[in-house]
């Protein structure tokens, strides 16, 4: 199973439970069954702090995408950090299409025709 820890630190409501189970379904069907994830809502002050810092642009984002290990192998027993999503839901359209995106990120798509196929077919679901 996959272990989704959440943070809020937009002020905005967000519904923390659909969000990690909208987590794990995603990463259920994109073949990833166990690791960790972590999920934290900031605000536009924040979103813009972090891709200033970690892209070198100075906007806020909607989702930004820390991977870590992603889909590499690794050695038996090792836990998987899949990495951070950190969405903005001020900025944000849908956070949940937001957060696909960034999960999609996490394990390796770049923004092309196959990963806007996968999104398409997750918000099918």
């Amino acid at each position: 199973m996959i272990d989704v820890e959440i943070a809020n630190r937009s002020g905005a409501r967000v519904d923390e439970e659909a969000a990690a189970d909208l987590a794990q379904r995603v990463l259920a069907v994109e073949g990833i069954g166990q690791g960790e994830l972590g999920i934290t809502f900031v605000a536009p002050a924040e979103s813009r702090a972090l891709k200033r810092e970690h892209l070198g642009v100075d906007e806020v984002a909607d989702v930004l995408s820390f991977p870590l290990d992603g889909r590499d192998e690794l050695p038996e027993g090792a836990p998987r950090a899949l990495g951070d999503v950190v969405l903005c839901p001020d900025v944000a359209h849908d956070w949940r299409e937001a957060l696909v995106h960034g999960l999609l990120h996490l394990l390796g798509y770049d923004h092309s025709e196959e990963m806007e196929a996968r999104e398409r077919e997750h918000a099918r679901r």
